[in-house]
């Protein structure tokens, strides 16, 4: 809050001025990445044809899927062209020099330091849940004394579902499913509770698998102290990276996770439905007897097309990749990482707090008695979610959409609002907020 006030002061304005966030978007350091993206219109995002139509959307909901970068629109383009006209020749031979069989590396490459990670560690392949069911596959080894897996009470319905039917392949009893859950009356998780239930009951848990970022709530776990803490008590641990991925920074080499998962089409831009990636610490590099779901692709690659059929994994996380890397859905993410290489994640974050806190102050002044912010201002990324009374939800939520305030909501009550740094401006910030306001006294 501090760097905005500094800003209005010098240029004697008030923060309410529209001005304010012109002057802001003009001195944005990243704003030339917005140019990199394919920002609907009004009328194309909302059907309309009125006075405003043709004017670009406001589009607040990278946290569900991010907006199309032209790079990918290029790559893919230009893979279906080498298809058409080269065929199978395009694995080895490639007019762009992309040869399709190590495709998979200049994605690991471009795609490793968003995580904190080497590019032996990362890998790419399917999609989040199957990658979650592979991973916990290799890593939930149940025994009588230590079964149970670690998730937080809200998790997303698809981390529940993998984890509940792990325990059930397993045979394990229902109990063996541990969920933590906020205190009466909150709705996000202390971290100091999460130590204590992991103090307390860690003998008997087998992997921790909560998410980076909650996705109802956008809080930002403290991924450091609590694999810390569960490694200390002997649990493996996981972390969901669904929306971490491309929004907050990560360090998960140092942090020593065991192993994460993350989609790709949220804050990381690859498209709908897009691949996946995972991570798998490099301790386990040459760990050839740790037991995994494999595939030809996870074979050694020196050796692989000697079709011996005596498996010898890949060293590192190209070890657990199934499948042959699926080309046109791989090229999208290339894209996307292709601008995510013109910045770091450190100076992302840095535009991402100044977005969210703009926004918050925002609400907070025009509209505190009919909104209460649910994520934490000392814990949280791109994403602020919102509480509305019941009697003014769908109103909000259905003038900002007719307004082509992109956003999303979740019944009963509560709209999830993410300024992305890599296309979103303070302009965009500000008209969110006067939507909202004009919503709330109509």
């Amino acid at each position: 809050m501090d760097r905005l006030e500094a800003a209005a002061q010098a240029q004697n304005i008030s923060l309410d001025d529209d001005q304010f966030a012109q002057i802001m978007d003009a001195a944005d350091p990243l704003g030339h990445l917005r140019a990199e993206f394919e920002i609907p219109t009004v009328g194309q995002v909302t059907g309309s044809t009125g006075e405003h139509s043709d004017a670009r959307c406001t589009y607040l909901c990278g946290n569900s899927l991010g907006l199309l970068p032209k790079r990918s629109r290029r790559i893919l383009n230009e893979e279906m062209d080498e298809w058409a006209t080269k065929g199978v020749v395009g694995h080895h031979h490639h007019s762009k020099g992309r040869s399709w069989i190590s495709y998979r590396k200049q994605i690991v490459e471009k795609m490793a330091p968003m995580f904190g990670a080497a590019p032996i560690e990362v890998g790419v392949m399917n999609t989040l849940t199957v990658n979650i069911h592979l991973m916990l596959a290799a890593f939930y080894r149940p025994t009588g004394t230590r079964n149970k897996i670690l998730i937080e009470s809200k998790a997303f319905p698809s981390d529940h579902y993998a984890v509940e039917s792990q325990l059930q392949w397993h045979n394990q009893p229902a109990d063996a499913l541990l969920l933590a859950e906020p205190r009466a009356g909150e709705l996000t998780l202390r971290t100091s509770d999460i130590l204590d239930l992991i103090e307390r009951q860690g003998d008997e848990i087998a992997v921790v698998m909560l998410s980076g970022v909650q996705y109802y709530t956008g809080q930002v776990f403290d991924m450091a102290k609590i694999t810390a803490a569960a490694q200390a008590k002997g649990c493996v641990v996981g972390w969901d990276l669904a929306h971490a991925a491309g929004n907050v920074p990560l360090s998960l080499h140092d942090w020593n996770v065991d192993f994460a998962c993350w989609c790709t089409y949220k804050y990381m831009n690859s498209g709908p439905g897009g691949i996946s990636g995972f991570f798998v610490h490099d301790r386990y590099a040459q760990d050839a007897e740790l037991a995994r779901l494999t595939g030809w692709w996870a074979h050694d690659e020196k050796t692989r097309f000697e079709m011996s059929n005596r498996f010898e994994p890949n060293p590192g996380a190209a070890g657990f990749e199934i499948s042959n890397t699926p080309i046109l859905t791989a090229a999208t993410l290339l894209g996307s990482l292709e601008v995510f290489e013109q910045t770091t994640m450190e100076h992302l974050q840095e535009k991402s707090v100044l977005l969210t806190t703009y926004l918050e102050y925002l609400l907070n002044k025009h509209a505190a008695q009919h909104i209460r912010i649910i994520t934490p201002s000392d814990s949280r990324g791109a994403q602020l979610s919102l509480l509305f009374a019941t009697d003014k939800f769908d109103a909000v939520f259905n003038d900002l959409m007719s307004a082509g305030v992109i956003c999303d909501e979740r019944k009963p009550n509560c709209i999830r609002i993410a300024p992305v740094p890599l296309y979103n401006t303070f302009s965009d910030v500000k008209r969110c907020a006067e939507v909202i306001r004009a919503a709330l006294i109509r």
